[in-house]
């Protein structure tokens, strides 16, 4: 079956969003499969520029089925403001383009609140740099099986007695950060009023996607966030809460582990991250505030600056390798296209010995120091290109020499955020892969031999 499963390599905001949208084109179907409303994707289609943060990016093409999965925690408060936001752009959603898996755990004001007093009570050094939307607080109660999720919404003996459980919890917390005690008729009347706007959405969303399976319908999952942040495997605990790893692509939707498809792994042509933590690649000079500039690199939902490096690709090695990726996706190529030179981490330094891996010490990630390789910009402009041939041969080189870091082939490079300035040189959904990837070494081949003569 072709299905494709779209995974951040880095600490989020690699360009997901202009991605998914370009794939999007070839699925019947878009799911979401993990984070909540602390995710943000811009997409830029014939100028009018789109910013999701629950929604999957295939909601902007028409014919498409848009899937939230189980594995989202999801604000209804801030689901609604988004549906009537994007409909002002001219994008119609409605139950038959949008699915609500119905055993999707809730966001609630009290998750917001529980996320904003830890972070003001904590000390400086303590702070997790969370956007407090109460992503945390909703994983938190649904790992603790105190959660409220969509079907709820249409039960309301169901729903009384699992607010009434679920202030228990909560109440206590809030009495000892000092803050009042939430009413559970208030907090139950806010739920019926908005449950009425959510539920028509609310369906089986697994049923759905088998069905889908059954009838040889293409499925597209898209992550949210980027592996460095996932609850396992990232820079703990400056991390989400929840798993973005592709392998949650099939418990967040309820399909079988054997139909996410082919994983493609997307990475910018240089390195960001959004809030605390370590980030050995980081630049705080002339060359950090060049990639924050002509990147744009300001958050789409926090609109915080981000920190901007060089590419690590001794860290994207390890995630490559962790969550199976057969292919890359390299975006922003064009915002290195006026540096002479640019570097690349290759390993570290830790206690003056060579290491190749990224630890999980939160002490010794503080200390690792990067091993960098330089190599020669292309000081020219690649910016709208659409043409492998017409990338400057420096590119190229630089193209070439993350793939050999990676041990994956470089499948798709963005050149802008507009969708159509993309180069594909595989298509992740091509059904002769064996094809394709001999077709994308010649190229590469051929391109290098010339550009060495």
């Amino acid at each position: 079956m072709s299905n494709v499963t779209v995974v951040g390599l880095q600490w989020g905001d690699e360009g997901k969003g202009k991605i998914v949208d370009l794939l999007s084109e070839q699925a019947d179907i878009v799911v979401r499969f993990q984070g909540g409303n602390n995710a943000g994707h811009t997409l830029v289609v014939n100028d009018i520029t789109y910013k999701l943060s629950l929604l999957p990016s295939g909601i902007v093409r028409k014919g498409k089925l848009s899937v939230i999965g189980n594995g989202v925690v999801i604000d209804p408060w801030s689901l609604v403001d988004e549906i009537e936001r994007i409909g002002k752009l001219g994008v119609s959603i409605t139950p038959q383009n949008l699915i609500i898996a119905d055993n999707a755990c809730l966001i609630l004001p009290l998750h917001r609140d529980l996320d904003a007093l830890r972070e003001e009570n904590a000390g400086p050094k303590a702070r997790i740099g969370t956007l407090k939307r109460g992503i945390g607080p909703a994983y938190e109660d649904k790992v603790g099986r105190r959660a409220i999720r969509a079907c709820d919404l249409g039960e309301k003996t169901t729903l009384q007695n699992k607010v009434e459980r679920l202030l228990i919890h909560h109440n206590s917390l809030r009495k000892g950060l000092g803050a009042k005690e939430i009413d559970t008729q208030e907090l139950l009347e806010s739920l019926y009023k908005i449950a009425s706007k959510i539920l028509p959405y609310v369906k089986p969303a697994w049923k759905y996607l088998y069905n889908a399976k059954g009838q040889n319908k293409k499925i597209l999952f898209e992550g949210a966030q980027g592996a460095m942040l996932d609850i396992e495997h990232g820079t703990y605990p400056y991390v989400t809460s929840s798993n973005t790893y592709a392998g949650q692509a099939a418990v967040g939707s309820g399909i079988g582990v054997g139909s996410i498809g082919y994983i493609l792994g997307l990475t910018k042509a240089y390195t960001t991250r959004v809030g605390g933590g370590p980030f050995p690649t980081e630049q705080s000079n002339s060359v950090g505030k060049l990639l924050q500039e002509k990147g744009n690199e300001f958050g789409t939902v926090s609109g915080r600056s981000r920190r901007c490096g060089w590419l690590d690709a001794c860290m994207l090695r390890q995630t490559v390798i962790k969550e199976g990726v057969q292919g890359i996706a390299l975006t922003k190529i064009d915002v290195l296209d006026s540096l002479k030179e640019i570097k690349i981490c290759v390993g570290y330094k830790l206690d003056g010995k060579k290491i190749d891996y990224y630890p999980s010490s939160q002490i010794a990630q503080a200390k690792v120091e990067p091993i960098y390789e330089t190599m020669a910009g292309w000081q020219t402009k690649t910016q709208g290109l659409r043409d492998f041939d017409a990338l400057p041969k420096a590119a190229i080189r630089y193209i070439k020499r993350i793939e050999e870091l990676l041990g994956v082939p470089v499948v798709i490079i963005s050149t802008s955020p507009e969708r159509e300035d993309t180069i594909v040189i595989k298509n992740p959904y091509a059904t002769d892969n064996t094809e394709n990837l001999s077709a994308h070494s010649a190229l590469l081949g051929r391109t290098l031999a010339d550009a060495s003569r």
